[in-house]
């Protein structure tokens, strides 16, 4: 089992925040906020979202307060990506859901925006599931076009490229991207969050309405992409064996980190689809890792519990 030549690229080391692919979607939704006259971001997403921290981390560059959202019920411990949240000086809210389309969102989100206007503050909704997302989107393609440059440079394009896909924002950039160059490389993406079926439809239209948004006339359907939603496990940011396993194997033969939410899962989709024959060891494959590495440390018990010698729980601090 294996592939013949997998190249990576490390939107880890993007060099933001420890952010990953998120700044590419923030780009273009910050230089909208900014021309609008903003002096506050809100968003939301899950508790340890890697999204809201390098929003979080945006917002102190740029000298703008930052109120986030959070899904959960507030009880999480201060680790991982939370962590960062306040220590770029956040203000951290919770709403009580598990769900990123829960319709009660939209009111908590008005809400704290009358507040903070009521305060004297010009606040910006960033709502990626929803109002955002084709912005995020359109952010996006800048990283097919940067692949397409590094493509041609190695004067052949890989067969196939992977990656985890959450919200499916990066991916829809991605196909957009290479459909409108022209690049046969096929995407896949390797969902962490939502059944295929539903998010297969929603990455078509974002894609669509970042093309609308950018004023190019490509168009893409379901046909452009792949889309494999075996790799979730327990559920959304929670570890998987095969996304445990898949850490190892970054680390042990790359020295690279993983985290077991997202890059951990799609790496571990790749594995597989080598495993079983759906991927043909002579293809050439990119894999992108999107980051989300602090999210390893958060899970430090479950990733440590699979090495025989390593103590059951880690070290507490004194």
């Amino acid at each position: 089992m294996g592939v013949e030549n997998l190249l990576l690229k490390r939107e880890d080391l993007s060099g933001f925040a420890m952010g990953g692919n998120k700044p590419r979607q923030l780009e273009p939704i910050l230089a909208e906020a900014l021309a609008d006259g903003a002096d506050a971001l809100i968003t939301t997403a899950a508790a340890q979202s890697n999204f809201c921290q390098t929003t979080a981390a945006a917002a102190a560059h740029l000298g703008l307060r930052c109120v986030l959202l959070l899904r959960g019920s507030g009880t999480d411990l201060l680790q991982g990506n939370l962590l960062l949240d306040h220590v770029f000086g956040a203000e951290v809210e919770f709403v009580d859901t598990d769900s990123a389309y829960d319709p009660a969102l939209p009111a908590r989100l008005a809400g704290i925006s009358e507040r903070l206007r009521a305060e004297g503050c010009s606040p910006y909704v960033i709502h990626l599931t929803a109002q955002t997302g084709p912005l995020g989107a359109a952010g996006a393609t800048g990283a097919a076009s940067e692949l397409d440059e590094q493509f041609r440079a190695m004067r052949e394009a890989p067969d196939t490229l992977y990656l985890a896909t959450g919200s499916g924002l990066t991916a829809s950039g991605i196909v957009l991207g290479f459909k409108h160059l022209r690049l046969a490389t096929r995407v896949v993406g390797i969902s962490v969050q939502q059944p295929a079926s539903f998010l297969g439809p929603l990455m078509v239209e974002r894609a669509n309405q970042a093309a609308a948004l950018l004023g190019i006339p490509t168009r893409i359907d379901e046909s452009d992409f792949d889309l494999d939603d075996g790799f979730i496990g327990p559920g959304y940011g929670q570890p998987s064996m095969a996304s445990l396993d898949a850490i190892h194997l970054a680390g042990r033969h790359a020295g690279m980190v993983l985290d077991p939410g997202y890059s951990g899962k799609a790496l571990a989709g790749l594995v597989e689809h080598l495993r079983t024959g759906r991927r043909r060891r002579e293809d050439s494959v990119v894999f992108i890792h999107t980051g989300g590495s602090p999210n390893l440390f958060l899970h430090a018990d479950s990733v440590g519990r699979t090495f025989p010698s390593a103590p059951r729980r880690s070290p507490q601090a004194n």
